[in-house]
């Protein structure tokens, strides 16, 4: 079984963005990074898409997880091996 793709949507000055990469790499997980700088468009639609205006943007599959915090908090309790059996 493959794991989901995992798309993380970032901006560059982003601290946020950067620990979700760190984490998601610790975990030696594979990962589509997706640049939303200078782009309005796509922020729109990730607005749309997760009905947050902030960044980074993490879905797996087709599950949002949510933000970098989120994600930790997935990770903090062991819930991340269940979305990656999705």
């Amino acid at each position: 079984m493959s794991q989901p793709t995992i798309t993380v949507y970032t901006t560059r000055y982003c601290p946020y963005c950067s620990a979700a990469t760190q984490l998601l790499r610790s975990l030696g997980l594979d990962f589509e990074e997706i640049s939303a700088d200078n782009n309005p468009e796509l922020r729109a639609e990730l607005r749309q898409r997760s009905g947050q205006h902030t960044v980074p943007q993490i879905w797996f599959g087709d599950h949002h997880v949510g933000g970098f915090s989120d994600l930790q908090q997935r990770h903090q309790r062991g819930e991340l091996d269940a979305l990656l059996r999705q």
